[in-house]
Order: C-alpha cells, then structure tokens, then sequence
C-alpha cells in the first residue's frame, strides 16, 4: 500500500483491484456484494493511513474511473478524478467555483466522502447531485441526502453506498481571475504546508471554530518531535510528515502522544481527520 498512499507507508492487503471502466467497477462490486466479501475503496490515498504488515481486506482503486463532463456551468466528475484536474479543467473552460480546492490532493470521491475542505471552502457548497451504487442500483441522491457536515458526509456511516462521482455547479468567470486564484491558492499552501514530504495532509480535525490545532500544538513545543520515522511538521504543527522509512504504527503513536498533550493541556479531545486502516 506505501505505492498508493500519499503518506508512502503501509503493509500489504490480500488484493489490488484497478477497474478499468465503469462497467468493471460496478460488475466488481456485484460480485463482491453476492460473495459476501468485504472491501475498501481507494481514491488518491491522500487522506490513508494503512497499517503495517499484511491486512486481511480487498481495495478497489478508483484511479481509473475518471470521466469529466461540462454541461453549461455544470460539471460531472467520476469518483476517481483528481481534485487537481478537475480545477485545472474548469480553468479551461472560463468556469469559477473551485479557485480555493486547486491544490487539494484528493479525488473526488474521497473530497465527497469526507466533505474535503480548505481556506473557507468546503466541497458540499459546490455539489448539486452525486452519484451512488448501493450494490443493487445506481442513482443519485441530492447535496441535502448526503448530509454533509464538517469532514463528514453520509458516506462514512453507510458503507453501502459507493460514491461513483458528482455533478457539481460552477458560475462563469474570467480565466486570468480563476487562474490568479487558483495560483494565490497554491502558494498559499507551499508557503504553509510541508508539501515537501510524504504526508496524509491536516491531521486532527479542529473540535471548535476557535481552536487551532496546529497552533495549539505549536505552543505546547512539539514542533519537530518525532517517533521513528514520523515526525511533527516543524512548517506546520497540523501536519505529520514522513521523514523517511516511517511506519504505521509510528504515525499512530505519534497521534496518541499529541493527543493526550492537547487533552493535558487544553482539556480538548481532539478526532483526526486521517483514516487508519487496520
């Protein structure tokens, strides 16, 4: 799995499968369904932490299921699209909406499952309609159906439901405007973020609207500290970062630490936004 997050750790699984149409994805998860076998679905990986050694579980890999299509100020991106060329297109064709997402790391999919977000943007505020498998047919359930909240959506507690993209709405705009945005948004985050190393981005969600968590940690000193290969991000205390042969277990006990500061500290449970994958 360290070949498909972006945090470059983890063991192995018991298989990889890469559909490569739509048709593959959804047959693949009919059989799955009737067998009775568990899986878990992969986007970008950007947002994974898979455990070390070999993991008893099936991945299907969205990266191949990556159609876009503009309709007017409407755009519909399959699942595995990158958040990257889905800015980059909407760019090209003079539309607004997504200026503060260009840098996002994810994929569609995972920006929908998580409701992804970022200086002020969330992904729930651009979506009009997503499309869903629930193992039997394929529909679409409404922005209000999706019971969006802060970095969660109805996909996290209804692992039946498989998201296979979005329609999402844009407004017109002027191209130099939309890609000055876009470039103020990425300079932004070289400047702020550790984008230099392998990382799974932001950790700890913020538990309240005025508690900053990198900031937070930062005061209490523990930029830089680090356990094996995992390391506090001394550009930014929000974020772990991969130093170089991290493991797994090294991330979470490095959680846990920071964690337990903060609660010893500020008297504040922090959750994280990282997933780990047991």
């Amino acid at each position: 799995m360290s070949g498909h997050v972006s945090f470059r750790l983890g063991g192995c699984v018991e298989l990889f499968i890469v559909p490569n149409t739509l048709e593959a994805l959804l047959s693949t998860l009919e059989f799955l369904k009737r067998e009775r076998l568990s899986f878990r679905l992969l986007g970008n990986g950007t947002n994974i932490v898979p455990s070390d050694g070999l993991m008893e579980t099936l991945v299907i890999s969205m990266e191949r299921i990556n159609d876009v299509h503009f309709d007017g100020t409407k755009v519909y991106a399959s699942a595995g699209v990158s958040f990257k060329k889905l800015c980059l297109l909407a760019l090209k064709n003079g539309l607004s909406g997504f200026e503060k997402a260009y840098g996002l790391p994810g994929s569609v999919g995972g920006a929908i499952y998580m409701n992804a977000g970022c200086y002020g943007w969330e992904t729930a505020e651009s979506v009009l309609e997503i499309t869903v498998f629930d193992g039997n047919r394929v529909s679409k359930i409404s922005k209000d159906e999706a019971q969006f909240g802060y970095r969660s959506s109805i996909f996290k507690r209804e692992k039946d439901l498989v998201i296979l993209g979005a329609t999402f709405s844009c407004q017109p705009g002027d191209k130099s405007e939309i890609e000055h945005l876009m470039m103020e948004t990425l300079r932004q985050r070289y400047e702020k973020q550790p984008l230099e190393y392998p990382s799974a981005g932001s950790v700890f969600k913020r538990p309240r609207q005025d508690f900053y968590v990198g900031t937070a940690i930062e005061k209490l000193g523990l930029k830089g500290y680090t356990i094996g290969g995992a390391q506090i991000s001394e550009k930014h205390a929000g974020f772990i970062i991969n130093k170089g042969g991290a493991s797994a277990s090294d991330v979470k006990a490095l959680v846990e630490f920071v964690r337990n500061k903060v609660k010893e500290a500020y008297n504040v449970e922090l959750e994280t936004e990282i997933e780990f994958w047991e």
